[in-house]
């Protein structure tokens, strides 16, 4: 009798260099689902929690603006559609970026250009985690609803952007940060000052984890042409994210005060921007380990300026 397969050593012999070790996912996926769960990035989920915390942010300033805590269920819809959004956008990456990723030491192992998974195949699952997000949009108000689907155009055009400009980081955080306009949209149905400045806040911290993560493929990017804010800042890479995460602290510094923020959410800011101090300290250029440590340490740096402005908002429903 023939043994059964070891789920364990198929997920092993398939992770790549920047899946979370160990994750539950891959351990528990069927052989033929683990090529999915890594075109979502279920593996990696830093990608849905950066993708997220904006959206987050933007609650909770709504929240202290209305005197009361975020939406609670806005915050859980938020994070459902952030991991269905993320996977469609890194699935959609995937198919555009497949031939490219062959040549890259850390992404040729990846689904597609390892061809594990057919173009053909990979289409059709992005339509279905397209199909999860838009159910989550439709349950927002009709402004919020028309502020996500305008996003797409830029989701769609970003994995391009590397083949044309030295600022693909800039695009990605016009993206990526999109969720600091949703959560105030779909709060009040409308946009004002805070959200426009948590949205700025996002696009400049977006670009400095961004260039630290690109930090990993500078090497390989050179020899096959792409372009990045990592090679274009070169040797004063901690100089250009110094200058990036202060731009995203001072834009928090206007929305905050956009909505008369009290002592906790400033405590909040505070930590936020104490971690990306942290982090500016700890750049090595040739430290790849080190910059992907760095890169995901942003969720929690996140979480801190969410703790603080959601904490403040609640603290001010009770006083």
């Amino acid at each position: 009798m023939s043994a059964a397969p070891d789920k364990s050593k198929t997920a092993n012999q398939y992770a790549l260099p920047d899946s979370t070790a160990g994750n539950l996912f891959l351990r528990l996926a069927p052989a033929a689902a683990v090529p999915f769960v890594q075109l979502a990035r279920i593996d990696r989920p830093i990608g849905w929690w950066l993708l997220l915390l904006p959206c987050w942010w933007s609650a909770a300033l709504a929240g202290i603006a209305r005197g009361s805590g975020p939406d609670w269920l806005h915050v859980a819809l938020f994070l459902l559609g952030a991991v269905a959004m993320r996977g469609a956008g890194s699935t959609w990456n995937d198919l555009v970026d497949r031939k490219i990723d062959a040549g890259v030491e850390r992404t040729r192992g990846r689904p597609l250009p390892s061809g594990r998974v057919t173009p053909r195949a990979a289409a059709a699952f992005l339509v279905a985690q397209c199909a999860v997000g838009a159910l989550v949009l439709l349950s927002f108000n009709r402004f919020a609803i028309a502020t996500g689907l305008a996003s797409l155009a830029i989701v769609a055009i970003y994995p391009f952007m590397k083949r044309v400009t030295s600022w693909p980081q800039a695009v990605l955080g016009l993206a990526f940060a999109w969720g600091g306009l949703m959560g105030w949209a779909a709060a009040f149905g409308s946009l004002a000052v805070p959200a426009v400045m948590i949205y700025a806040c996002a696009i400049f911290w977006t670009i400095g984890y961004d260039t630290i993560y690109a930090l990993q493929d500078a090497r390989d990017d050179a020899i096959v042409g792409i372009r990045s804010t990592a090679r274009l800042f070169a040797q004063n890479v901690r100089m250009g994210v110094a200058l990036c995460y202060l731009l995203a602290v001072l834009c928090a510094v206007v929305a905050i005060a956009g909505v008369n923020g009290g002592p906790l959410a400033w405590l909040g800011l505070f930590a936020f921007a104490l971690h990306l101090v942290w982090q500016i300290r700890r750049i090595e250029r040739a430290d790849t380990d080190r910059a992907l440590m760095l890169f995901r340490s942003n969720r929690d740096a996140g979480l801190l300026l969410f703790a603080g402005l959601a904490a403040d908002g609640m603290l001010s429903a009770i006083t």
